[in-house]
């Protein structure tokens, strides 16, 4: 099935839940490196997901409500995602297609709240989903 090329730009949109903790999420931006252009914008080929990295969202679980912060990134893109048949170069490009996997990485942990200090979140990583948003509203690939 064809589905819109990703770009240079285009906006990778992190659902908050990521298990038990629940994230503010921010928007992570698709750096492209594939030869082609459209529109004069790059398009994103397979590999171009690791140029997401957004640093400094909070965090919070239901039994550490004190914020801690961490990175987003996706971990995993899905199958619909990369062209199956769509190249540029020798490279599958990027296409909007269902939903990825993400990662939280905590790098300061939230805090729980007890009567001897704060006890922190032992949990060193979070995975949730989400989706990518692109401008392209004419080319598409398979």
């Amino acid at each position: 099935m064809a589905d819109y090329l990703l770009l240079d730009g285009d906006q990778a949109i992190f659902t908050p839940s990521f298990g038990a903790a629940t994230v503010v999420v921010q928007p992570g931006t698709l750096t492209a490196s594939g030869p082609a252009t459209v529109t004069g914008k790059k398009v994103c080929v397979a590999g171009d997901e690791k140029s997401v990295s957004v640093a400094g969202c909070s965090y919070l679980t239901p039994s550490h409500s004190i914020p801690g912060t961490g990175t987003l990134e996706i971990a995993a893109l899905a199958g619909d995602q990369t062209a199956q048949k769509t190249r540029t170069g020798d490279t599958p490009v990027l296409l909007v297609g269902s939903s990825f996997t993400a990662s939280f990485s905590v790098q300061s942990p939230a805090q729980q709240p007890t009567p001897s200090g704060p006890v922190p979140d032992p949990m060193p990583k979070y995975s949730g989903t989400g989706t990518f948003t692109t401008t392209n509203t004419k080319f598409k690939g398979v």
